[in-house]
């Protein structure tokens, strides 16, 4: 197998066990499971939760260690922006939804440690 896919997959299994434990942990601490992983044009959220009436987009970093900025420093301003256009296309897609209130969360596992950011930026 070529090393940029075995690469490319190791990082995905990585990814979804990550992405496991936030839906978990957010669960354990009274969110309710919509869905993972909604796909766009614009690029991805790694869950949809709700807590109580309000949608949470939530993206799930993980860092082995704080070097290089870290999980939460993962986020940029761009990465919002793409989080920001999907959400839009959520809406969209799910009109049933389209007066919900919203935020953006970010879980972030760095080393052994986890962080639950709520509302980590604002559309």
């Amino acid at each position: 197998m070529h090393e940029n896919i075995r690469s490319t997959l190791a990082r995905r299994v990585i990814g979804d066990r990550y992405e496991d434990a936030a839906r978990l942990y957010l669960e354990d601490h009274g969110l309710r499971f919509v869905r993972a992983n909604f796909l766009c044009r614009f690029g991805e959220v790694d869950l949809v939760m709700l807590e109580r009436e309000v949608l949470v987009f939530i993206e799930v970093r993980y860092r082995r260690s704080g070097s290089y900025g870290g999980a939460l420093a993962s986020v940029t301003k761009a990465k919002q922006q793409r989080l920001i256009s999907t959400a839009h296309v959520w809406f969209a897609a799910h009109p049933w939804d389209a007066g919900r209130p919203c935020r953006f969360d970010v879980m972030a596992f760095e080393g052994d440690t986890v962080e639950w950011v709520r509302g980590a930026f604002d559309a």
